[in-house]
């Protein structure tokens, strides 16, 4: 599990993805509880992360909901 807290700009998806790569548990989950405020690219990481199966728990509302805007 990893969690992330706080302002997330476009910077953290390297560094994610990185610790992705070398994580060598299958499942991957995502813990979402301390995020603020993110930008666009985030979301559509966050989107690419959840098709890929990456697990995200404890999604803020507002970002669920841009998310399913986003999928469309």
């Amino acid at each position: 599990m990893f969690i992330v807290s706080g302002r997330l700009e476009t910077q953290v998806i390297a560094e994610l993805s990185r610790l992705f790569e070398i994580q060598t548990e299958r499942d991957i989950v995502l813990d979402l509880k301390d995020v603020g405020v993110i930008d666009r690219e985030v979301m559509g990481f966050f989107l690419r992360c959840e098709a890929d199966g990456v697990k995200l728990e404890n999604c803020p509302s507002y970002l669920r909901e841009w998310m399913e805007r986003e999928k469309g």
